[in-house]
């Protein structure tokens, strides 16, 4: 039995963290999210797919010169789904800095998130 396997969605949610926190975000993806995971930006269309999830997400982090920081600011858990209030800051490759505040509502399924809707404002970045 693998620890996926016996690990509540609480402790899941705790390691994930922990990956982010730490700058390993490649690496969650890969040991946090299921083969045919939906991610979803606010109301956008899904990226369905773990392959397409990870291309996205390089994506977006070739747009980052430098990570100032991240911080949880609140954390919910359920059986099967989990709420993870992020502030994220980093400069952008173009020197702009940018300050988020998103929510992360996750659904899990044995242990790996299986849709994820990030909920944050699009105004723009600020300083």
């Amino acid at each position: 039995m693998n620890s996926r396997t016996i690990a509540t969605v609480g402790e899941r949610v705790r390691e994930l963290i922990g990956y982010i926190t730490t700058g390993h975000i490649i690496e969650a993806i890969h040991e946090f999210y299921e083969k045919d995971v939906k991610m979803q930006e606010n109301t956008n269309e899904p990226t369905v797919g773990l392959a397409a999830n990870l291309e996205r997400e390089k994506q977006f982090l070739s747009s980052v010169k430098e990570w100032k920081g991240s911080a949880v600011k609140a954390v919910g858990v359920d059986d099967d789904a989990s709420v993870v209030e992020w502030v994220f800051d980093w400069i952008a490759t173009d020197g702009t800095p940018v300050h988020r505040e998103q929510v992360a509502v996750a659904r899990w399924r044995d242990g790996k998130i299986v849709h994820e809707r990030f909920y944050y404002d699009t105004g723009g970045a600020k300083a």
